[in-house]
């Protein structure tokens, strides 16, 4: 997140990150707390069949958040949406959300992977939530809900190298890795020596 925001205030660019989720409240008419509580999730899978027999099919789809009660399903579709919409204004910093696989066709779009070695993911972790325990298990439970919302909803593996065109480790600091990023888009000249 904090990659992100760097990104795009140095572009001048919009950062989706956790703002769309206000978007995505505003759309389907809830509470952001609810549709936080969706974002990037995956339903049960006894959500989806009562879901789909009671739109009358199995793994059934509408096109209005009006005609379906808010879920999981809803909410990746919205995000979806407006990250398409979004791009298509350009001039935008996406985070998370599949938004590697929504915007896989998007010519003008700079995929990139943003990664860290284990202790420094804890040690940031520890950072934003410093009264928060097991962290190991928090961890673990990111990722596996990012790589099961990507899976379910893209049928991609979110570590697959293919969906970015750039990985960056910020253990070289996030300074290097904007830097990086900005060089290997094309949007900044490398610094020579």
């Amino acid at each position: 997140a904090q990659l992100a925001r760097l990104l795009a205030g140095r572009l001048g660019w919009k950062l989706l990150d956790r703002n769309l989720i206000e978007r995505i409240a505003q759309t389907a008419r809830v509470d952001p707390k609810t549709a936080e509580e969706l974002d990037e999730r995956v339903d049960p899978w006894f959500h989806r069949i009562a879901k789909a027999l009671w739109q009358g099919g199995y793994e059934g789809t509408a096109s209005t958040t009006e005609a379906v009660p808010m879920d999981s399903e809803a909410v990746a579709a919205l995000s979806s949406r407006i990250l398409l919409e979004a791009a298509s204004l350009g001039n935008a910093v996406f985070v998370g959300r599949g938004a590697q696989c929504v915007l896989a066709r998007h010519e003008d779009a700079f995929h990139v992977s943003i990664y860290a070695p284990r202790k420094l993911r804890l040690a940031n972790l520890r950072e934003r939530l410093p009264g928060a325990t097991n962290l190991e298990a928090l961890l673990e439970e990111r990722d596996r809900q990012r790589a099961a919302y990507v899976q379910r909803y893209f049928s991609r593996d979110w570590t697959d190298r293919r969906l970015y065109h750039l990985m960056v480790c910020t253990s070289i600091g996030i300074d290097r890795a904007v830097d990086t990023i900005l060089c290997a888009a094309g949007l900044r000249a490398p610094v020579r020596a």
